[in-house]
């Protein structure tokens, strides 16, 4: 029988950016879900929902875990960015075979704004009330923290699509310690499934050092592998083929799946 991957978009992003992972990894006999998260179903030319700005990461959570368990069976989760949050919450509530977090955004414990981080979400931190607004990077921010190793060409073409984000999920992830209700909290105990923690050494968003710490705080099950010429579009830059290719053969491995 066929593995499931339930692959989890990050920030701003929706299904569309999983193109090049989904056919490479359906084309090697696993079924793919791409769901998009709450309020993300839109035209990014257009208003976003005012609900969006409130949204929190349990919210999400929960809109992932009911489609999972509507699934009949465990899936392998993969998430980038935001979306590996997400994954790791999902993890520690037994929803996972296995999980590949790709340059994933951080859980609450790991101090995570760096500089490089201040300046991707520059214009939003510096708007009052941020955290309970739908907001979205200049495409500037967007160049500098995530698509600086994209063909130049490309850069308006991705960043057109990208829509607005909840102001409240970045909050929850970036300042946690004020977060009473601990949306980015994960029990790593809980966690007992493999996990596999992808990095790209030039990323700017989701630091190196940051991606570290995570596989740290899972290391009784978890493997890393750090990509030096890669930064945070892991799934669409130059060379991705040999990422997926990296996970496939990780998965097969971990899932003891005959090669």
């Amino acid at each position: 029988m066929a593995e499931t991957i339930v692959m989890i978009h990050g920030m701003w992003g929706s299904g569309w950016y999983w193109g090049n992972f989904k056919g490479f990894f359906e084309s090697k006999g696993y079924q793919c879900v791409v769901p998009t998260l709450r309020f993300h179903d839109m035209d990014p030319n257009g208003v976003p929902d005012p609900r969006l700005g409130t949204t929190s990461l349990l919210d999400y959570a929960e809109d992932l875990e009911k489609l999972i368990r509507e699934l009949q069976v465990r899936p392998i989760l993969m998430g980038h960015s935001m979306g590996g949050l997400l994954a790791q919450i999902l993890g520690s509530r037994g929803l996972a075979k296995a999980l590949v977090l790709l340059t994933p955004a951080s859980p609450r414990g790991i101090i995570a704004l760096k500089s490089s981080v201040i300046k991707s979400f520059w214009s939003s931190l510096t708007t009052w009330g941020f955290w309970r607004k739908p907001f979205r990077q200049t495409f500037d921010e967007a160049v500098y923290s995530m698509l600086h190793l994209m063909p130049t060409e490309s850069w308006k073409s991705i960043y057109n699509q990208f829509v607005y984000e909840s102001g409240r999920a970045a909050f929850e992830i970036g300042f946690w310690l004020f977060d009473s209700k601990m949306a980015a909290g994960v029990d790593e105990s809980k966690i007992t499934c493999p996990i596999l923690i992808v990095a790209g050494k030039e990323d700017r968003i989701v630091p190196v050092s940051v991606t570290r710490k995570v596989a740290e705080k899972y290391k009784g099950v978890s493997t890393y592998k750090e990509f030096s010429d890669h930064a945070h579009w892991v799934i669409g830059e130059t060379g991705w083929q040999e990422i997926a290719a990296y996970i496939e053969q990780w998965l097969n491995q971990a899932l003891r799946k005959p090669t």
